[in-house]
């Protein structure tokens, strides 16, 4: 007998009307981060959560300019992309502990990009057996944690850092 997961939320985003224009672009000028899951503003690049994850905490990491390729960027927003990647990194470490993490930008649709021409990083934190039969038999995931939970706990783990520098923290 076939077994059905119940995901109501989904339905959102299958029956929703889908935006013009480029989400990366859109919501970096809406300044409503809560709303828009966006965690972080850099000088070149911001860090939004993904709206639908493919695992609890996968954030994405876009710059501010429109491109499709990390060729077109300045010097200036590869250092700093890849800086805010690893202040990413810190931040799901010390908050969600997990036990590796999937790393990755999709360049062209035959390369699986949805958003083909704004360019990401996405940042997926992993636990070891996250991948069990429900992706495999069902494909289906399982997302564990409320997505204004997780941003509610994130969001000040952002607060006070720089891409390549310490938290400005008062000493205890």
């Amino acid at each position: 007998m076939m077994k059905r997961l119940w995901s109501p939320w989904r339905m959102e985003y299958v029956m929703g009307e889908k935006p013009e224009g480029c989400i990366f672009c859109d919501k970096a000028i809406e300044r409503s981060d809560s709303e828009n899951l966006i965690l972080f503003r850099g000088d070149h690049c911001f860090v939004m959560m993904n709206r639908y994850p493919y695992n609890n905490g996968h954030l994405m990491v876009a710059p501010y300019q429109h491109v499709d390729t990390p060729t077109k960027l300045s010097p200036e927003a590869l250092t700093e992309m890849m800086g805010v990647l690893n202040m990413c990194l810190e931040v799901l470490q010390d908050q969600m502990r997990p036990d590796g993490f999937n790393l990755g930008m999709n360049l062209g649709t035959s390369a699986g990009a949805g958003i083909r021409d704004h360019i990401h990083m996405h940042v997926v934190p992993r636990w070891t057996g996250d991948t069990n039969f429900m992706p495999v038999l069902a494909d289906t995931r399982v997302i564990i944690e409320r997505l204004d939970m997780c941003y509610q706990r994130l969001v000040p783990c952002f607060e006070g850092r720089r891409p390549g520098g310490p938290v400005s923290r008062e000493p205890n």
